[in-house]
């Protein structure tokens, strides 16, 4: 697969560097010479160019790629570096990087956005994760707001320990897609049994997260 990412900063390059080693082929789009560094990640295309000028995106080849990327510092950047892309070159995948928590009503099909990762809400939901067994904690939001990755552990005084999945009563439009015990990563059969300290993950939108801790709660 062949992927840009706009922004060569220490997350561009750590995205870059992450995508590379898993086999892909990666271009970095960076502007500023002070962050343009090829030695750094030399099986990695680097391009000297602004990613807000079209004729500069043309020149890089971007109708090539699959996935575009907007890793920058600067929300506004991203947001002209996912429209372009989605609305100039048809890339069929746009993840854009949101900074400012307040800009993220903005990040929407719209201006081209297929996923945005907010980078402050991801450190927020970490903490909370770290903090908060019992509790329904939002990971990531996905394609533009209308599904949820949320995250519950189960107390150790959990009335659904000793039930198997298949006894919870999930609404029709939310799905339980991984458990976490003890280091490793089920995927949730109708049989398996639940634990205490299972870290539940599912997939679900807004209406329904209370729903969610009802039924994780044995309500």
């Amino acid at each position: 697969m062949r992927i840009a990412i706009a922004g060569a900063g220490a997350v561009g390059r750590s995205i870059a560097q992450e995508l590379f080693d898993g086999g892909h082929e990666v271009m970095l789009v960076e502007r500023g010479t002070e962050n343009y560094l090829p030695t750094s990640l030399p099986g990695v295309e680097w391009v000297l160019a602004d990613a807000c000028e079209l004729a500069s995106l043309e020149e890089a080849g971007l109708q090539s790629c699959d996935v575009v990327i907007a890793a920058t510092g600067d929300d506004k950047v991203n947001l002209v570096v996912a429209l372009l892309a989605k609305t100039e070159f048809a890339v069929r995948r746009v993840v854009a990087r949101i900074n400012d928590p307040r800009n993220e009503w903005l990040f929407t099909d719209a201006w081209g956005v297929d996923v945005a990762v907010s980078t402050p809400r991801m450190l927020a939901a970490v903490v909370e994760e770290a903090v908060s067994v019992g509790d329904l904690v939002r990971l990531m939001t996905l394609r533009q707001g209308q599904a949820n990755l949320v995250e519950v552990t189960l107390p150790p005084d959990t009335p659904l320990a000793g039930q198997r999945v298949r006894d919870l009563a999930l609404p029709q439009d939310a799905a339980l897609v991984t458990i976490l015990r003890g280091g490793r990563v089920i995927v949730p059969q109708p049989d398996d049994p639940l634990e205490a300290g299972d870290e539940m993950l599912f997939v679900t939108s807004d209406e329904l997260e209370d729903r969610i801790r009802e039924v994780v709660h044995g309500r």
